[in-house]
């Protein structure tokens, strides 16, 4: 019973950990970082590697349970499955009709979580600066990239998976935006309803295939992640919060649809956008809206940031 309030708020940083992968531009991997459960997410998915035979063969399933830490990861993926179903099903909903307000929520979140990973740096040494300046550099360049058209073949759909899952762990950079860059995006999401909705046989077998190329993904890139924070940590946080900053762009609520393209399902959907100012953006502004939303982002962070009272045991 003493661990039912620890978990719930668990669960809740993993539901906004599945919300914010279904936006493109927003990452996980930030909601995860200013939630403080970041390196101990990291250090969880590492634990995940043939040397859990050996384990098993002398402790058992309890010993590889507490080698994965099997309560922390059930109940942040709970969360999460949580979270992904109603970003599919509410947010995505939102997204389309009232955009400037959520890109304006989650624009005024990223900056407050900028600063806050970037006061996480120990010391801004000339190594620390470089670091940042180069993932403000990679993050705008992804977010002004031209999306590719993408391929629905199932070996691409694998390899989707492994790159956007390797981006939900990196703040800043939006796995749902990764797949749009890939072309992807307008397949998956809408595969990924038609699997919750119909259970369509053809659909469940991509969402598959996706989530064993999410699986090989998460398992390579956590190692590279949990070595950077051990033996760069200064730098590491540097380079994530320059991610942050770079990605910002793409979040800014006010964008100009350049070029539209059909997607698998026959809509016609944004294909490259322009960042513009509210006075020049083609369709209802709602600068007031957008700036309280802004506001309300940024002061969330420090709400999330308190639901890590749990998480230093």
């Amino acid at each position: 019973m003493k661990n039912q309030p620890s978990n719930f708020k668990l669960a809740l940083k993993g539901m906004a950990m599945g919300i914010a992968e279904v936006i493109p531009g927003v990452s996980g991997g930030t909601i995860a970082f200013i939630t403080g459960i970041y390196e101990k997410l990291i250090n969880t998915i590492k634990a995940f590697s043939p040397a859990l035979i050996l384990v098993f063969k002398k402790a058992g399933v309890k010993g590889v349970w507490t080698t994965i830490n099997g309560n922390f990861l059930t109940t942040l993926l709970i969360g999460m499955a949580a979270g992904v179903v109603l970003g599919v099903f509410g947010v995505t909903h939102i997204l389309e009709t009232y955009p400037q307000l959520l890109w304006a929520f989650f624009f005024g979140l990223i900056i407050a979580s900028s600063i806050y990973i970037g006061k996480q740096v120990e010391k801004w040494d000339i190594v620390a600066i470089i670091s940042l300046i180069l993932g403000i550099a990679v993050a705008y360049y992804i977010t002004v990239a031209s999306p590719a058209q993408g391929n629905e073949a199932l070996w691409f759909v694998f390899i989707s998976g492994m790159i956007a899952i390797s981006a939900l762990i990196l703040p800043g950079i939006s796995g749902s935006f990764i797949l749009l860059l890939m072309g992807m995006y307008t397949f998956i999401i809408p595969t990924v309803k038609s699997a919750l909705s119909t259970f369509d046989t053809q659909s469940l077998i991509i969402v598959g295939v996706f989530g064993m190329g999410c699986l090989v993904g998460l398992a390579t890139f956590s190692r590279v992640l949990s070595w950077t924070f051990k033996n760069y940590r200064n730098p590491t946080l540097a380079l994530l919060t320059g991610f942050m900053i770079g990605s910002l762009n793409k979040l800014w609520p006010w964008r100009n649809v350049l070029e539209y393209r059909e997607n698998s399902k026959g809509d016609m959907v944004p294909f490259l956008e322009q960042s513009v100012m509210p006075s020049s953006f083609e369709g209802e502004a709602m600068v007031i809206g957008a700036i309280i939303s802004m506001i309300f982002g940024f002061i969330i962070v420090f709400g999330l940031e308190k639901l890590d009272t749990s998480e230093h045991e």
